[in-house]
């Protein structure tokens, strides 16, 4: 029984942890803007060099490597799925689609990406539908964050049509959406769902005598869990506005490697403690984590008419996705506590699993 539950815990770590490396690679960036007579759409499409390679196999002597050489020899078959991948319609008439421009490189979390010029032509500044297809046949997980105009969409597999109306949107249009992409985006962030975790796998514990022993009172695990979460919401809130409202301006490389750091630690101090009491590091990490929420909202970009809201909704979003998370895992927590060996075993081989991987992050951001 007790081997069971240990292979189902790394197994759902290890799914949670190759979902979300998945989204880091298989997400792209697409940003366009009027020109001044706004019968032009000009701006760019990021992709992951990952997904490139298994699109247009950019590696052309199979060396595991790709080069800019490679890259700019592969022109023509870029331009080819630019062209099959993404279109502009309006009133039913397809905008024609120029990539003309020189290719950068640009990242997103610590990834290469490929920046290719993208330019549609069309009569004028009405509702536009953009389609969008790449990747998705390849994995369904694949993911675009859209923003034209100032007006964000996510695609994916099941939202591979929408429509853009540049007039003024509504109140409830822009908070529904930043909602939604909130609760999309607590998901997709592997480390911030696991250090939520591994903070929960001692909720239900108390420490006496230098040992883990289970916590007899569900009120105080309750308490307990509160203040913990209380903490790391109040923190990551604070950073997320100040950043996404440019108050501070942190290096997202050396965020993203606190992250990992703030993972690794938590972890770590699950199986040797050296802080017992966690709000306050939870409150000093999740400050950091705000800061990389930040950078997602950065991604996606604000709001042009709301932008307070757009930051307020997405905090909201992001606040329901960790609530969500808190209420399938706590209860199971709660009644694996019962069993001697959750002590014993399986926080530890979980929080050290869970170690492993951020120390694998923390090497990567570095």
């Amino acid at each position: 029984m007790r081997s069971t539950y240990l292979c189902f815990f790394a197994l759902c770590l290890f799914a949670f942890t190759n979902n979300g490396f998945a989204h880091q690679l298989s997400t792209s960036y697409i940003v366009l803007n009027n020109n001044i007579d706004k019968t032009q759409y000009i701006g760019h499409w990021q992709i992951s060099i990952a997904d490139l390679e298994h699109a247009v196999a950019l590696d052309l002597n199979n060396d595991g490597q790709i080069t800019w050489a490679e890259i700019k020899a592969k022109r023509s078959s870029l331009t080819q799925f630019v062209e099959q991948n993404i279109s502009f319609t309006q009133d039913l008439k397809a905008c024609l689609l120029n990539n003309e421009g020189p290719f950068k490189l640009d990242t997103h979390f610590n990834q290469p990406y490929l920046q290719i010029p993208i330019r549609f032509y069309c009569d004028n500044n009405t509702t536009t539908l953009l389609t969008y297809s790449a990747f998705f046949n390849r994995d369904a997980s694949h993911k675009s964050i859209v923003n034209i105009n100032g007006v964000s969409r996510v695609f994916d597999y099941h939202n591979q049509k929408q429509a853009f109306n540049f007039e003024q949107t509504s109140y409830l249009e822009t908070f529904n959406q930043y909602v939604y992409q909130g609760v999309l985006h607590i998901w997709i962030g592997i480390d911030h769902i696991l250090f939520l975790i591994v903070l929960l796998l001692t909720c239900v514990l108390v420490r006496r005598d230098k040992t883990w022993q289970r916590s007899s009172s569900k009120i105080k695990i309750i308490k307990h869990t509160a203040w913990i979460v209380t903490a790391f919401t109040l923190a990551h809130s604070i950073t997320l506005t100040a950043t996404a409202m440019n108050l501070v301006s942190p290096n997202s490389r050396w965020v993203e490697l606190g992250i990992a750091v703030s993972v690794l630690f938590a972890a770590l101090n699950n199986v040797w403690p050296v802080v017992i009491r966690l709000g306050w590091l939870t409150f000093g990490f999740g400050l950091l984590h705000g800061m990389g929420f930040a950078s997602v909202l950065g991604e996606l970009g604000l709001s042009e008419d709301y932008q307070l809201l757009s930051i307020i909704a997405f905090n909201l979003g992001v606040e329901l996705g960790q609530l969500s998370i808190l209420c399938l895992s706590l209860p199971i927590l709660i009644y694996l506590r019962n069993y001697n060996w959750y002590q014993k075993w399986l926080m530890p081989s979980g929080s050290i699993l869970i170690a492993l991987i951020a120390l694998q992050w923390s090497i990567e951001r570095y």
